[in-house]
């Protein structure tokens, strides 16, 4: 443990630099080519066997993917902005994005840590007083910006990596590093659980950087419930045009069939078992102000307290948006874009990682509550689900940092030391995981 702490506190200079990177050139979902290159560079560097591209995510299993010409078009910028070429795949620029570097250490159990890598699509403050554009490393990719942590989550990735492989003498059995696309929106895990990557770990966590100040107390917070199951489609209503004076009961409306959807959705019945959502996020339609609109296209989720809950709610979505359609002679596409499930940690692993920290980490502290209700929805979910249901356990743990702004706003940022510090905790984890006096 002395050596985890001396290699990771040892690293903290090269995990802000990785992460201050990643932040200067922030990827969304699918587009995450430069983010998967370095990573792939870097593992492989490291000597992990590293999975990219097609062996990473599944191809029927991927939702919300950009149109093919903004992929090209992002696998020239990323090039000019400087990606490893030999290590940018023409699967990565097929939107096959997301690394998995594996660490087999003989026999013993299987250890899955998941670290997301996609940004939000929000342009950054440009004002002096933020940081990241003050000393040089904000956003220059217009109308994206690592918002919600996830360029630290790659650095803590890259940091793990290289202090277990710097221990691997010490270790007895295998670590996944899951380098997960696509978390904003709900779309990536979908497609690294249905590629099989989670059907042989014993033991999985992730983690998620937050804000000090809240209701988690302490340094770590070891485990987390309740995040909310989702659901997320783009809907497309086709109608037919009509001169709005001369023929108007020749078109078929599609605004108005989107409109009665919109009312519909929000006139959901609740579901008594818990808490539900819905939320109508865009709508655009028409042309101009004498045709009659043919096509409307609108941005909408739902979520639940519960897998179950959620069901119900989308369910009853599409039943209130193809209502609407019908009425208006329309009809309607509805694309699911993205999902999660409901989660809980394990408490047995949950409060094993508690003791952890207060034995062999003491200059950190556990919250109070160990086991935080969670916030918005996590696809994390899924692989968490996915580990249980073959009787392994999981927990998703939350890391407690100062912050300016709040997550998801332009000027968002964070305490770099959290960094080495998470850092210490997933590999005391994975010492005490697959430690050999431990097998």
């Amino acid at each position: 443990m002395r050596e985890i702490i001396e290699r990771a506190e040892a690293l903290q200079p090269q995990l802000t630099a990785w992460r201050r990177d990643f932040h200067h050139y922030p990827e969304t979902g699918w587009l995450e080519m430069r983010t998967s290159a370095i990573i792939a560079r870097e593992l492989t560097q490291m000597g992990y066997e590293v999975l990219t591209g097609r062996a990473v995510c599944r191809e029927d299993a991927r939702m919300g993917l950009p149109e093919e010409a903004v992929l090209h078009k992002h696998a020239q910028q990323v090039l000019e902005q400087g990606a490893p070429a030999a290590f940018l795949t023409p699967d990565m620029c097929e939107g096959f994005t997301g690394v998995i570097g594996i660490l087999r250490c003989g026999e013993g159990p299987t250890l899955g840590l998941r670290f997301d890598i996609d940004a939000l699509g929000m342009t950054e403050c440009p004002d002096a007083e933020h940081r990241p554009t003050r000393e040089g490393f904000a956003s220059v990719n217009e109308g994206c910006m690592h918002a919600c942590c996830h360029d630290g989550h790659a650095a803590i990735g890259l940091g793990v990596a290289k202090v277990l492989m710097d221990m691997r003498e010490q270790l007895h059995g295998t670590v996944k590093l899951l380098f997960q696309p696509g978390e904003e929106g709900a779309r990536g895990a979908r497609a690294m659980v249905a590629a099989g990557h989670l059907d042989d770990v014993d033991v999985f966590v992730g983690s998620h950087i937050a804000p000090t100040g809240g209701p988690d107390d302490g340094d770590v917070t070891p485990g987390t419930w309740g995040s909310l199951a989702t659901t997320k489609y783009d809907v497309t209503f086709h109608g037919l045009a009509a001169h709005a004076g001369g023929y108007p009961e020749k078109g078929n409306n599609a605004l108005v069939a989107a409109a009665s959807a919109v009312l519909a959705l929000y006139a959901i019945p609740r579901h008594s078992g818990g808490q539900s959502r819905v939320n109508v996020g865009t709508l655009h339609a028409g042309t101009g102000r004498n045709v009659i609109p043919d096509t409307a296209v609108m941005q909408v989720e739902v979520r639940g307290e519960t897998t179950e809950i959620n069901q119900y709610m989308a369910q009853m979505a599409v039943a209130a948006c193809e209502g609407a359609a019908h009425m208006q002679g329309c009809t309607c596409e509805m694309v699911k874009m993205g999902e999660a499930e409901g989660q809980h940690s394990d408490h047995e692993l949950l409060a094993h990682i508690a003791d952890i920290v207060r034995r062999d980490l003491p200059q950190m502290t556990v919250s109070s509550i160990e086991d935080a209700q969670n916030w918005g929805s996590e696809d994390i979910s899924l692989m968490m689900n996915r580990v249980q249901a073959h009787g392994g356990q999981a927990t998703y743990m939350r890391m407690m940092t100062p912050m300016a702004g709040a997550q998801h706003t332009v000027r968002f940022d964070f305490d770099e030391t959290v960094l080495s510090r998470s850092v210490m905790v997933f590999c005391a984890i994975a010492l005490d995981a697959l430690g050999k006096e431990n097998a």
